[in-house]
């Protein structure tokens, strides 16, 4: 049984269309090898093999990084490398490849393969990636090509004949990458023809030859990479390679028998690959006039079962091409999707992405977009870095840590003693009504847990930690002094190994410890404190450098970061057991609900502006109360860096105070913080058990007596007038 011309063509046909339809695998290769077979049993034009796109998932994770944190809204053009090889077994695609590795022009590439020179245009729109003139684009780009051929650069350096374009638009929201890529090739004015059916090598030479081919080809490999065009000199007895460079003096005045040579990524068993084309245009422009005809090799490079093989390489004797206009010819090579049209393809990654890497990204995507226009300089690092002590897992400790979160800390470690009632769910947001059952569960785990459950990549961890307080007196049993003494180490262990303390607690005098702790070791320390309709955040002077004093307070327009005061600087009195003798409405923390989120979120974003200000925990705090600083060139990008936030949500109004440490202060004054690290424990059972025990030591007793003697002669004074 024989096949004609229009028997090929309709077999053709029928499975080009169950390719479409999905029916057959692998059918886009069986049409093209019938194409092919149709168009080669009646024509004689050459028909080349397209590449096939081959990207790996890594570049584009590799591009998204890019984009986010090189490119931004960066536009222009980028410079990217990809590769093909000529020794796929048969059956594949012509194969382009692009990896992780394809941003880094200057990294040699993978051994045994072909380096292609590409550019990016990654446009920042759908819209743009669709409107984009790409006829324009392919032209300019075939232009280049043309001058290099020209001006004889491809001779010196024929890889510049191989070129590719790929447009993206990268859709970071979704892990959505549009592209279309693009290998330009001139189109001449009469086309390449065969003169002879293409000759398996095998066929062509003997085994000494072949033998001799290979040797000389490998000797011309630079670092594992082979010339992906070469000349070919035929003898009777072997084969010898030469650079294109090398075409005046490589081949003899009489010798009738040379043919040149390219890599040739096809595998189809009568066709040649993409790269012949451009190929041909160079020949064809330098010696089309003396040269009619020209063979070309094919070369298919293999190893199969440990043993080189390259007789299945292609001869070919090919009538060149005609390029007689000097100005560049047209330009054809967008790639065409699996249905064989002419459009761009799309890839989704968000379905293969772990789900916690994926999340992991998104939730960095926000605070990178940010960089883009507003904040450039904004040290996100730093940020996620930052790894804070949440003391309270309450209102205040729920929303605190949700808001860390939308700053990207990755680590937050909550410190509780309490269980969830059933009160709380309603106002602190990391809770539930199951969390309330059966006499409630710890109230820092279930924090943790749920902050996990929320965003998987955080490291979110709890302790469950009763914090010795002043006027909460000790027992003097082993047992009791050994528990105090081991709560108090657990709390210096987490302060020492956490960047922030956050100051979330419902009683004054819990605050006081971890405020001495955080002093004495030069953490940041935040404190967060609600009222019925006024909340306070502030952050604690430094205590990193000897306290400051600073002379003239009443002139100053700024506090140094060293001479703030902390929590307890505006006391003059120890704090007691404020828990005692309490009615209901004392106990519990009443607020308007509003309130504990409008604070949480001033306390992160002091915090978060201190990490960005270049003095860090020594940036000074603006006490001008002036509106100049809403025009003024600020030291920290995010703005101002304040003292203390004063809410009054009745007027709705904040006020910006800010004030001098005090020299006299029972928690950081350098009397306490010296008796805390030398005497230790021994000084905190003092503080715990003697109420009067830090007035004395600091000096307020005095200070009490001599104002009372003052009040006391002022009294005097005015009756004696009278």
């Amino acid at each position: 049984m024989s096949f004609d011309h229009r028997d090929w063509l309709e077999v053709r046909d029928i499975v080009a269309r169950l390719a479409r339809i999905g029916k057959i695998q692998d059918c886009y290769m069986k049409a093209i090898c019938l194409s092919n077979m149709a168009s080669v049993s009646t024509e004689s034009g050459v028909q080349f093999a397209p590449y096939s796109s081959a990207v790996d998932a890594a570049f584009w994770h590799r591009l998204t990084q890019n984009k986010l944190e090189m490119y931004q809204l960066d536009d222009k053009p980028q410079p990217l490398q990809g590769y093909y090889v000529n020794s796929d077994p048969s059956g594949l695609v012509c194969c382009f490849n692009l990896d992780y590795n394809a941003f880094s022009i200057e990294k040699p590439a993978p051994q045994r393969t072909y380096p292609m020179q590409g550019t990016l245009i990654n446009t920042n729109t759908i819209e743009a990636f669709r409107t984009y003139n790409k006829m324009e684009l392919i032209q300019s780009f075939g232009q280049k090509i043309w001058d290099n051929v020209k001006s004889s650069k491809a001779l010196e350096d024929p890889s510049v004949l191989c070129q590719f374009v790929l447009m993206t638009f990268a859709d970071l929201k979704k892990y959505k990458f549009y592209y279309w890529f693009a290998f330009p090739a001139l189109c001449p004015e009469t086309s390449a023809t065969h003169v002879a059916p293409p000759v398996h090598l095998g066929d062509y030479f003997t085994p000494s030859q072949i033998a001799s081919l290979q040797a000389s080809y490998d000797s011309l490999s630079v670092g594992g990479l082979g010339p992906g065009f070469f000349l070919v000199k035929v003898t009777e007895s072997e084969v010898t390679v030469g650079n294109i460079r090398e075409w005046e003096t490589f081949f003899s005045m009489d010798d009738s028998k040379f043919m040149v040579g390219f890599a040739d990524p096809c595998t189809l068993p009568k066709n040649p690959g993409w790269p012949l084309r451009n190929f041909l245009a160079l020949l064809s422009y330098h010696w089309g006039t003396a040269l009619e005809n020209v063979k070309v090799l094919c070369l298919r490079d293999q190893v199969r079962s440990g043993k080189r093989e390259t007789s299945h390489s292609l001869v070919l004797n090919i009538k060149l091409p005609v390029f007689t206009k000097t100005e560049s010819p047209k330009c054809v090579g967008w790639e065409k999707n699996k249905s064989q049209k002419l459009v761009p393809r799309m890839v989704d990654l968000s379905s293969t992405m772990d789900p916690e890497r994926l999340a992991s990204s998104s939730v960095d995507l926000n605070l990178k977009l940010m960089r883009w226009r507003l904040l450039p300089s904004l040290d996100l690092d730093k940020i996620a870095q930052t790894k804070c002590l949440l003391l309270g897992a309450g209102t205040l400790g729920c929303n605190v840590a949700r808001c860390l979160l939308g700053w990207g800390v990755r680590t937050i470690t909550f410190v509780d003693y309490g269980t969830i009632s059933f009160s709380n769910p309603v106002r602190q947001t990391l809770f539930e009504f199951a969390d309330c059952q059966d006499g409630g569960k710890p109230k820092a785990e279930t924090a943790a847990s749920a902050l996990k459950r929320i965003f998987p990549g955080v490291n979110a961890s709890a302790v469950q930690l009763s914090i010795p307080m002043p006027g909460h007196s000790v027992g003097q049993s082993p047992e009791e002094m050994e528990k105090v003494q081991g709560d108090v180490k657990k709390l210096e262990e987490l302060i020492e190994s956490h960047d922030a303390v956050f100051l979330l607690m419902d009683t004054r005098e819990s605050r006081w410890l971890p405020t001495v702790i955080g002093a004495v070791k030069g953490k940041f320390v935040i404190t967060a404190a609600l009222g019925f309709d006024t909340f306070l955040v502030m952050r604690h002077g430094s205590r990193q450098k000897a306290h400051v004093i600073c002379e003239g307070a009443s002139k100053l327009e700024s506090i140094p970061g060293a001479s703030l005061g902390c929590y307890f600087c505006n006391d003059v009195v120890a704090p007691g057991d404020s828990t005692r003798d309490r009615t209901l409405d004392q106990q519990c923390t009443v607020s308007r609900p509003g309130m504990s989120y409008i604070a949480s979120a001033l306390a992160v974003e002091l915090l978060v502006s201190l990490t960005q200000h270049p003095l860090g925990n020594e940036a000074a705090a603006d006490t001008s109360a002036k509106e100049a600083h809403l025009s003024a060139d600020l030291e920290c990008k995010l703005g101002l860096v304040p003292h203390q936030i004063r809410g009054f949500l009745s007027r709705y109004h904040l006020v910006l105070p800010a004030s001098l440490g005090f020299d006299k202060c029972i928690a950081c004054s350098s009397k306490v913080l010296s008796s805390y690290e030398k005497e230790k424990f021994s000084f905190l059972i003092k503080v715990f058990n003697v109420p009067s025990y830090l007035e004395d030591l600091t000096g307020l007793t005095q200070l009490l007596q001599d104002t009372r003697v003052s009040e006391v002669w002022e009294m005097s004074d005015d009756e004696m007038v009278e």
